[in-house]
């Protein structure tokens, strides 16, 4: 496929990077591969395939990969196509992907089916999947990359636990649709899952031009970490120590320094307006 580029991020997966190298190279034999060799050049190499003409992008690497290469072909008329590579992929289970059938995967890409999913940002930076203002971008701010290798997924659970005994951020919510005033932990959705296959969003679409979001109210760490167990195990969101609404803008500030992430990957700190592009990402699917 002449008019497609993979980009392949090696780091994927760690010490099985060669095999999976080597069986990408061999299912997209005679398409152009690039592969990646620092955090941020996903983009680099997205956005300079835009401006060369490709049609379509493939994302060979997990949620971060493909959060760079969307930054990188937002405003492009581009389609993006994933070979999930990533300890998560959260996105590709929402798409519907064959996530540990890479042949299948790249079936769906040459089969070239596309469908338009919105796209969200949080200030000026897009994102694929979901984002969250302060518990979980505490965790991942305070998770080494050391630390990831050595205990995988399970790093993420330690620091969660580390950070359990502090005093939560006073976060300020504006929104018109937002009941709450204040919380401690917003979660923002464009898709139903989090965190691997936990459906947190209840009621969302990826192509309904809204976003979802879950506010934890002033509560102490333990009781959040408590109420997202109710999250995800009970059909709908009935505590009142939560609310859950759907809109197209939100802002969230905060008079502490409170960091934020994006699909996973640090962005920054409050405050922090989120927005979406009713059908901004044009994607390759099964269906």
């Amino acid at each position: 496929m002449k008019d497609t580029l993979i980009i392949l991020n090696p780091a994927a997966r760690g010490a099985r990077t060669q095999r999976l190298r080597a069986q990408v190279e061999k299912l997209a034999r005679g398409t152009t591969l690039c592969a990646t060799t620092n955090a941020g050049e996903a983009e680099f190499l997205a956005r300079n395939a835009a401006a060369e003409g490709y049609e379509r992008i493939v994302a060979a690497g997990g949620d971060g990969t493909i959060n760079e290469i969307v930054n990188g072909i937002a405003g492009h008329n581009i389609t993006l196509g994933v070979l999930p590579l990533g300890t998560m992929n959260v996105f590709a289970t929402e798409l519907g992907l064959p996530v540990n059938d890479l042949a299948g995967c790249w079936k769906i890409i040459q089969r070239n089916r596309t469908h338009r999913v919105d796209l969200p940002r949080a200030n000026r930076k897009h994102f694929v999947q979901l984002a969250g203002v302060g518990l979980d971008a505490q965790v991942v701010k305070e998770t080494s990359g050391a630390f990831k290798r050595n205990f995988g997924p399970l790093s993420y659970l330690i620091s969660a636990v580390q950070i359990a005994s502090r005093t939560p951020p006073i976060l300020r919510i504006e929104s018109e649709e937002a009941v709450t005033g204040e919380g401690s932990f917003v979660l923002v959705g464009n898709g139903r899952l989090y965190g691997g296959r936990f459906p947190f969003f209840k009621q969302a679409v990826m192509d309904d031009g809204l976003l979802d979001v879950i506010v934890f109210k002033r509560l102490n760490y333990v009781d959040i970490i408590r109420y997202l167990q109710d999250v995800v195990f009970t059909p709908q969101i009935s505590s009142r120590e939560v609310e859950y609404f759907q809109t197209k803008r939100l802002r969230v500030s905060s008079e502490e320094i409170v960091p934020v992430e994006i699909d996973g990957e640090l962005v920054g700190n409050c405050p922090v307006e989120f927005k979406i592009r009713a059908g901004g990402l044009r994607v390759l699917t099964p269906r």
